[in-house]
Parts: C-alpha cells; structure tokens; sequence
C-alpha cells in the first residue's frame, strides 16, 4: 500500500461533520468558548498515528479499548488521538485534535475517550513526551494488582529495569469506575507516573510514554511481551534473574537506536 502524499491533513475530512469556524475567542482550556486548532497535521504523520493504533491492536496490547496519541507538533498545548472507536479500525479521518485539558478543537463533536485526560495531563507534565499508549493488556494487570513488581526480563525491554510506578486511584479519589475520566485524575496519574517511561494503573492497565510515537509504541508492546515472560519465569520458580538497572539503561539504549526495524515490520502488517 502506498503511503498518503505529504500535505496538510484536518481532523474530519471527509467525514461530513461540520467544523466550528476558526479564529474564535478562547482556546478552551477552561472549557469555554471554542478551542482554537494548533494547526493541521502533516498527512504522514496522521498515517503515522492512525497505523499506530491498528499496530497494537495487531500486535494484542488492545482489543476494543485502548489507545494511542502524540502531541501536536506545531503546538505543544494540543495532541491528536482518534475518535472513540476500536483501535484495529482507526483511519487518519479518524483523528481527533484537543486542548491538554481534554476540550476537542473547532468544536468537533465526534464521541471522544472518556480516558483522554490520560494524554493531556502527561503532556502537561512533561515537555520531553510526545506520544503516549493507554491499555489494559491481561499480562501487565496482574503486577498493578499484586506485590509482585513488574520487572525486566530481556534486553528488548530494559526500560523497565528501573522502577515502575503504580497508581491507584482508590488512594485519592476513593471507590470509583475505575476510570481516569477528569483532569483531576489525569493530574494524579502523571504525577504518580513522574518521569517514568510506564505506568501501571491497579484493576486497570498500563499507560506508556515515550519521545516520538514510535518509542511509545515499542514501550507499549514490549511491555506486554515482558509481563508474559515474566509470568513464565515466576511460574519455574526461584528467583528472577531480572536485568539490573545499568543493564536496562544500557540495553534501551540499543532499543532507541533500533526501534526502526520493529517499526517498518508492524507498519508493513497493517498496510502502512
């Protein structure tokens, strides 16, 4: 399949809904007036991002729930994520543009996540993450659940090495759904996460962060691969002769650097 010719891409086009006009007062962080867009999207990277989604469906890090988003590159208050929907269907008119406080941009009306506070509230926090996955894969659950720590088994995923954070919602906010479905809660979870490149989330999943879309991807799978192994591993018995913390920096060093070839395969599998 080949891939989009390079221009400008707008939330929606070609999907008949009717976008606000541009240029009205307000940028919508306070959930008034209209949110101005940060500007349009590169057709590539919309692709890009769209791929991205079907990626981690293809790969088993989401089934119908779940996704993914990178910031706006032209505006680092706005970030792009898909219409609510399943992530193995997403397309680039598929796409969703909003403010960091969750207000859709042009005064796009498509369902969104409710979860969407997730991705503005990293972004708020940290200036050094541009993309982040959301997902509830069954391997990684049981660690946000149990005293059992999360840790990294191979070198493919020496991010892990150092400790991974887990947020419990319960801690601050009480019996709830579960769900990070406010600001305020996605204000908790990055500051729970801090500069970690995964986050665990009790009775939920996981969230990953990354530099570019493509590490945050990488992150998000093999993180799942690794919980798997390590389900294995704790299954033999003994203990885990997991990667020390130097190893793991040394290691997702080499994975930065390379993530390219992982990359071009998933791409490939879902037509990209």
């Amino acid at each position: 399949m080949n891939p989009p010719a390079p221009g400008p891409f707008h939330a929606g086009a070609g999907t008949g809904r009717r976008a606000a006009p541009r240029g009205l007062a307000g940028r919508g962080e306070d959930g008034s007036g209209i949110a101005r867009s940060g500007g349009p999207l590169g057709r590539d990277l919309a692709a890009d991002l769209a791929a991205a989604s079907r990626v981690l469906a293809d790969q088993g890090v989401v089934d119908a729930f779940g996704h993914v988003s990178i910031r706006h590159p032209a505006a680092a208050d706005r970030f792009w994520i898909p219409r609510s929907m399943a992530p193995a269907l997403v397309m680039p008119d598929d796409l969703m543009e909003f403010t960091l406080a969750g207000v859709a941009c042009d005064g796009d009306d498509r369902p969104a996540f409710l979860e969407r506070f997730i991705h503005g509230e990293i972004y708020r926090a940290r200036a050094d993450v541009n993309a982040v996955v959301h997902s509830h894969s069954p391997s990684v659950i049981p660690f946000g659940l149990t005293r059992a720590p999360l840790r990294a088994m191979f070198h493919n995923a020496g991010f892990l090495a150092a400790e991974i954070p887990v947020f419990d919602i319960a801690e601050k906010f009480g019996a709830t759904d579960m769900l990070v479905g406010s600001p305020e809660k996605g204000v908790e979870l990055a500051r729970v996460a801090g500069t970690a490149p995964v986050v665990l989330m009790r009775g939920h999943g996981m969230v990953t962060a990354g530099p570019d879309l493509r590490t945050a991807v990488f992150r998000a799978v093999y993180t799942d691969v690794n919980a798997r192994i390590q389900h294995q591993a704790l299954a033999l018995g003994g203990p885990l002769a997991a990667l020390s913390a130097e190893e793991g920096a040394l290691a997702d060093a080499v994975n930065l650097r390379s993530a390219a070839r992982a990359w071009e395969y998933w791409m490939g599998r879902v037509g990209r």
